[in-house]
């Protein structure tokens, strides 16, 4: 008789572990967008269907959704562009069925960075999508 194994996604058991802490924020290692646009590229929604289980799964939960670039072009554009990028993951939400009074948007430009705008490794870093939890 085989034994029956069952999978965990690590994913949702990481979650289940942490410590939800007001203020922590997380980064979405996998939204995508080609560059200089805000449409969210299909390879997108795993990393996001993640994202809206967490909200579901959390339905006390608001959060930021942050944007953030590397420092390729002038401020104000890249201020445009990573606020854009945040509505657009908060507009999926909302399409998706988290309520718009859960989440707030905001761009940040290039005045986060995580990494150093020096390499082009540093600024992958830097072109990135987090949230940042605002209250339980």
């Amino acid at each position: 008789m085989k034994e029956k194994k069952e999978f965990i996604d690590p994913y949702i058991l990481e979650i289940k572990l942490k410590k939800i802490e007001v203020g922590g924020s997380v980064v979405l290692r996998n939204v995508f967008f080609d560059t200089g646009s805000y449409e969210l590229l299909p390879e997108s929604k795993s990393e996001l269907k993640r994202l809206i289980d967490f909200l579901i799964n959390n339905k006390t939960l608001t959060i930021e959704l942050e944007g953030h670039t590397d420092n390729v072009g002038s401020e104000e554009m890249n201020l445009n562009l990573s606020e854009m990028r945040a509505e657009a993951v908060y507009k999926y939400c909302v399409s998706k069925g988290i309520e718009e009074s859960r989440m707030i948007f905001k761009g940040y430009g290039y005045s986060q960075p995580i990494a150093s705008n020096d390499t082009p490794e540093g600024r992958a870093l830097n072109r990135r999508t987090e949230f940042k939890i605002t209250r339980k």
